[in-house]
């Protein structure tokens, strides 16, 4: 039988993971995402011309939505609608550990970047190309 679709326990996979930006899974019209943000890191003020869900799995930092900032720590849902500048930002002293679905699909399926550095590298620039996980 063939796997369809994506099970995890995702606040496991999410706490576990190290990665700046890990695609775990990428559907026709969602991507599932993990990320984690060093102490003080950010992941970059940024518009996008999707939506955007993000839970917060561990540490504390802020969401700046527009002009607005909110506080986020574990539990915290955020959503971003298309067309919202948005940043998310650790203000603590532990990697911020997250989860974020992109709807449509951002990336290309099975993007890992280590670091943020390496997702900002010019040479490592991509997008969602309609090719799935499945």
């Amino acid at each position: 039988m063939m796997k369809k679709g994506y099970i995890s326990n995702i606040e496991a996979e999410t706490i576990a993971n190290t990665d700046f930006r890990r695609v775990l899974y990428t559907g026709q019209f969602s991507q599932l995402v993990l990320m984690s943000l060093k102490p003080g890191e950010d992941i970059g003020e940024e518009i996008h011309e999707l939506d955007q869900f993000l839970r917060v799995e561990v540490g504390t930092g802020k969401a700046k939505l527009g002009a607005v900032e909110y506080p986020v720590s574990d539990g915290t849902a955020i959503v971003v609608p298309s067309g919202v500048t948005h940043n998310i930002i650790n203000t603590g002293s532990e990697s911020l550990k997250l989860y974020t679905i992109y709807s449509p699909p951002e990336h290309l399926d099975g993007t890992i970047r280590a670091t943020k550095e390496e997702a900002e590298a010019p040479e490592n620039e991509e997008h969602f190309d309609s090719v799935t996980t499945e």
